[in-house]
């Protein structure tokens, strides 16, 4: 196999957790042995252990045939169990990540001084860390007790593409329009996603800074926009309206310990964040040109509902993956 084969299996692992890692990026890591792959994953949520240190982690699960028996994603129980093991235990190995390791110490320790002090046999990059002060890590590895080899740049373009609402989100809001369509392009109508599809939006919002719905959303649907498929805190809301004429006794109003604010411009995108829009045509419309992706959910159902997104607008198709039935397709704009 080749080292393009072995990173795509990182990208794509890394995408099933797209915008979930907010603000980190989202990364993926293989380990692979002798071409036998050991693992494969990928970073889940701010915070918690990285890509490389999940990787390295279920690699010595593969290899010892024991069962870590402490939580994986607290970093500092990871970093200190890998260091702690024999220095020639990982030498065999060669470790794939979509991005650069990191060379700082926050939330988590550095995976750069931890790679470096792994006897690996080869680290292979994606892309390096595009963010300034942010890089480094490549040569704190190269300059590891027994200098593995250092292969960077492969599937390069595809590995940047993956870290686009990183980059974004750090000067202004990274603004994701989330639909939902049948085959036939209709919307509407109650639920059309399956089960899988409703949670991981509800994943969604629980990470977003802001859930921006339309005026006509609210009066029509009255919805409660929380995340009870997830548990997990309802995202605090804005409401892009010219009139503020809303029913304050419906449900999107009700629930504790998070804002809904009604607003009549959208200054607010300039603000570093993490937007998830959620409405019909008339938001797509006004928000065409703020709009950086767009995550569509497909389902396999035709709809005699007439209610469609009447727009136009040409898509490049950025990652797809299967949820449940529904087909999850990441997509923006072309030229945008």
């Amino acid at each position: 196999m080749t080292d393009e084969f072995y990173m795509q299996l990182a990208l794509d692992k890394a995408w099933q957790y797209q915008g979930l890692t907010y603000p980190n990026p989202a990364v993926g890591a293989v380990v692979v042995q002798d071409g036998k792959i050991l693992s494969i994953e990928a970073h889940q949520k701010a915070g918690t252990s990285h890509a490389e240190v999940l990787a390295l982690l279920s690699a010595y699960e593969s290899i010892s045939g024991h069962k870590i028996d402490f939580d994986k994603f607290d970093s500092q129980l990871g970093h200190k169990f890998l260091l702690d093991l024999p220095q020639e235990f990982f030498s065999e190995c060669s470790i794939y990540v979509t991005l650069e390791p990191c060379s700082h110490t926050g939330k988590t320790p550095s995976c750069a001084l931890l790679l470096a002090e792994l006897d690996l046999s080869c680290v292979v990059i994606g892309t390096k860390d595009p963010i300034v002060g942010h890089g480094g890590g490549i040569d704190i590895v190269g300059r590891g007790i027994l200098s593995p080899t250092i292969n960077i740049g492969i599937l390069e373009e595809a590995c940047q593409a993956l870290i686009e609402p990183f980059m974004i989100w750090q000067s202004r809001a990274f603004v994701l329009f989330k639909l939902a369509q049948s085959t036939n392009g209709r919307i509407g109508g109650g639920y059309l996603s399956s089960q899988s599809s409703l949670t991981h939006v509800h994943q969604l919002r629980e990470v977003c800074d802001t859930l921006l719905i339309g005026g006509n959303t609210v009066r029509v649907d009255k919805p409660t926009l929380d995340c009870r498929f997830t548990e997990g805190k309802a995202p605090h809301v804005k409401i892009y309206s010219k009139v503020d004429n809303f029913d304050r006794e419906i449900p999107l109003f009700s629930i504790e310990n998070r804002d809904v604010d009604v607003v009549n411009n959208l200054d607010f995108l300039e603000k570093p964040s993490f937007v998830l829009v959620e409405g019909g045509e008339g938001m797509l419309e006004a928000l065409k040109e703020k709009i950086d992706w767009m995550l569509i959910y497909q389902t396999p159902k035709l709809s005699a509902n007439t209610l469609t997104y009447n727009t136009t607008m040409n898509l490049q198709f950025l990652h797809t993956e299967k949820k449940d039935v529904d087909m999850m397709i990441w997509s923006k704009q072309i030229g945008h």
